[in-house]
């Protein structure tokens, strides 16, 4: 009897501390390099002893949805609010559950509004940080008055610039710089043969088209490149290295806006709790604050705002999000028709076609 009674107090107390047993590495997400920093989630790590989860990568969304599509798991996984659509029909992600999710409250109301968050009155995608793509460029070698996206296919700067291997926003990036920004998400055949011409016309100017962000920062900090269309943090990761660089953000000439977050695979094995400790970590605003003062991307909070420095705020650009919600290019799923013709045509371009 009196084993019997400690085993049950044993199992009682398993019980009632619940997830707080489970290691935080029994947790699988499947990311953007970078992501496993700490300071994304310091209330998961003092809930489970410390433990971070485990980690895995992909490079682009195109490779995360390949890999996920052929049989590799994981709990939660990382997309850009364009590929929720693609994922939902493909059936690789299950529902959040509002209630679950202790800072949805404090969301910004506009980044609740943006395509792929809710599909057909159901959440998917708790949003985590969004920000900017956009040109990026040498201050000491082009001024802010003649840097603009047309500038790219000037044969003065052959070899000297660089965007992502990503067909998606390589026709953002043309789409802007072809005045059909405001079609993006539904070129004509006209608009996309102008889109392509623009793509090869800066083919021959391009230094290399790049998988990794740390790529661009290297070869723009050396001088190798010029010009680069990406995101937000490779600007600041520049200016704190000091090296005179900066982000064109003039909407008239072309900039986009991206959202990204957290989805719950349905591979996932891990329950639920411990899954939504990490949601609810990352999405709490001391992380914004960490976002925002050492990577410089805007978090979904908006109470992060209010704790994170204001001088880098205003610095950054995001001291009024609703204008950037509004006023650029934003990365909103495309048909699946159109992306197919982006795949295949971006690869002919890059072939030299």
């Amino acid at each position: 009897m009196r084993l019997q009674g400690i085993a049950a107090f044993a199992l009682a107390t398993a019980i009632s501390t619940g997830c707080a047993s489970a290691g935080g590495a029994d947790l699988s997400v499947f990311d953007w390099s970078g992501y496993e920093d700490p300071g994304f989630f310091a209330s998961y790590m003092a809930k489970y002893g410390n433990e971070a989860p485990s980690y895995s990568y992909f490079g682009s969304q195109e490779e995360a949805f390949t890999k996920l599509m052929s049989g590799f798991t994981a709990d939660l996984a990382h997309p850009c609010s364009d590929a929720v659509r693609k994922w939902v029909a493909a059936d690789l992600i299950k529902p959040l559950d509002e209630s679950k999710l202790t800072n949805w409250a404090d969301m910004l109301p506009e980044i609740k509004e943006v395509d792929g968050i809710v599909l057909d009155g159901k959440l998917y995608m708790l949003p985590f940080e969004w920000g900017n793509t956009g040109l990026i460029y040498r201050t000491d070698k082009i001024a802010a008055d003649a840097v603009s996206l047309q500038l790219l296919a000037d044969p003065a700067y052959a070899g000297k610039i660089a965007i992502p291997d990503a067909a998606s926003s390589a026709y953002a990036l043309a789409s802007l710089a072809t005045g059909n920004g405001a079609d993006y998400t539904n070129l004509s055949d006209e608009q996309f043969k102008e889109a392509s011409d623009f793509l090869r016309a800066i083919h021959p100017n391009m230094r290399f088209y790049w998988s990794d962000a740390g790529q661009l920062d290297q070869a723009m900090t050396s001088g190798e490149i010029e010009m680069g269309w990406a995101w937000n943090q490779s600007e600041l990761n520049l200016i704190w290295n000091e090296v005179p660089a900066a982000m064109m953000r003039d909407v008239d000439k072309g900039i986009a806006t991206w959202v990204c977050g957290y989805v719950h695979l349905k591979s996932s094995t891990t329950p639920d709790e411990q899954v939504y400790d990490l949601l609810n970590a990352l999405t709490d605003p001391v992380s914004g604050q960490y976002i925002i003062d050492n990577w410089g991307y805007p978090h979904s909070n908006a109470k992060a705002f209010e704790m994170a420095d204001q001088a880098n705020i205003e610095a950054y650009g995001f001291s009024d999000p609703k204008s950037f919600f509004e006023g650029s290019l934003f990365f909103d799923a495309v048909t699946p028709e159109l992306e197919a013709k982006m795949l295949a045509e971006f690869e002919r371009i890059k072939a030299g076609f």
